[in-house]
């Protein structure tokens, strides 16, 4: 299916997709919404435009044939920053035959030269979130933007280039920021004009965060330093690698390599999700084994600090009671009970 929709503002296209796809249009204080009919696919579509010449639109359904979605409008299109936080989308420029998927947890900025259109496409079946914060240059110009100070010259250039002369693509891995402020957008339950303000606060604090991502990309001083959504799959592997391994004291730096990162950012994400450094992790996780071998295998103590990777019995016990409060041998005398009466006891 291909759907033809104008290329700005975000109401605009909102109200052609209602009208290709024979939907229902909502409007809620400026935030216009339509469900996807049931014979072509589910989710919604949702958009809003805004004084400054900032627009927002979420993609959030599931269509059941592929359909492309031109945006073709004989004007200068907008600058895009598009990220995909479930499935996949593929886009193209009109002029240009390379199509660029974007998958979960990565963003592109993109920007075309002259009248040349954009194309993104939703392959069948495919579950997809996927929003983008569009900028019409030539309003939002008009705000007090300071000469766009401090911002990388690239970027400065794009914003500055209200009349599209230069075609922009890029293409990276959205951060941790991102996610957590998509989750916000979709969750958050405000409504009226409440609901206004706060999806324009978001839209302004996205483009601060997509402004610093690519500047952390582009930085030429080292590795990124931003946390990345895909940096926390590297954290769930090396989780997984300690669990399943605890007989080895494994290091962080042989953990970061295995899971193609680098310690520091490794670090950060254990922080992130479990509020602990690998080490404490890894000492958490072998403790927990330890507690449980105590109370439910007939394995002694001696055998258990062995199979958990250590062979200081005294450091076990030492490390064992400032976590739990009591010594091993509680736990070992505690076998004729259930482990929620253990707990019970313990707390």
């Amino acid at each position: 299916m291909r759907i033809d929709v104008k290329t700005l503002p975000v109401n605009e296209i909102v109200e052609d997709l209602a009208a290709s796809l024979k939907a229902e249009l909502r409007n809620e204080s400026g935030e216009l919404s339509i469900s996807i009919p049931s014979h072509l696919g589910e989710g919604y579509i949702k958009g809003i435009s805004f004084d400054s010449g900032m627009g927002f639109i979420t993609y959030h359904c599931k269509f059941y044939e592929d359909v492309e979605i031109h945006f073709s409008l004989n004007s200068v299109h907008p600058l895009k920053f598009i990220f995909c936080s479930e499935g996949s989308v593929m886009h193209r420029f009109q002029e240009s035959e390379t199509i660029n998927k974007i998958n979960t947890y990565q963003n592109i900025v993109v920007s075309s030269n002259g009248y040349n259109g954009h194309i993104l496409y939703f392959r069948k079946n495919v579950s997809t979130y996927v929003s983008s914060l569009e900028i019409i240059r030539s309003v939002f110009a008009h705000r007090s933007n300071y000469d766009f100070q401090d911002l990388n010259p690239t970027l400065k250039e794009l914003f500055q280039d209200a009349v599209a002369k230069d075609c922009f693509f890029y293409q990276g891995n959205y951060s941790i920021k991102s996610a957590d402020l998509m989750e916000e957008i979709h969750t958050k339950e405000f409504t009226g004009f409440l609901r206004n303000i706060f999806l324009e606060g978001k839209s302004f604090e996205m483009l601060t965060i997509q402004i610093d991502q690519y500047q952390d990309d582009e930085n030429e001083e080292g590795l990124p330093k931003i946390l990345r959504k895909s940096d926390i799959e590297k954290v769930n592997y090396v989780a997984k690698r300690i669990q399943g391994d605890l007989s080895t004291n494994l290091s962080v730096e042989a953990l970061a390599k295995e899971a193609g990162t680098n310690v520091n950012k490794l670090q950060e994400g254990f922080k992130y999700v479990y509020n602990l450094t690998v080490n404490k992790y890894m000492q958490h996780i072998k403790l927990e084994a330890a507690k449980e071998m105590l109370m439910l295998s007939e394995k002694n103590i001696s055998e258990i600090v062995i199979a958990i990777g250590l062979n200081n019995r005294s450091y076990f016990s030492k490390i064992f009671k400032e976590k739990y409060g009591v010594s091993p041998k509680y736990f070992l005398r505690s076998g004729n009970l259930k482990p929620e009466e253990v707990e019970e006891k313990v707390n």
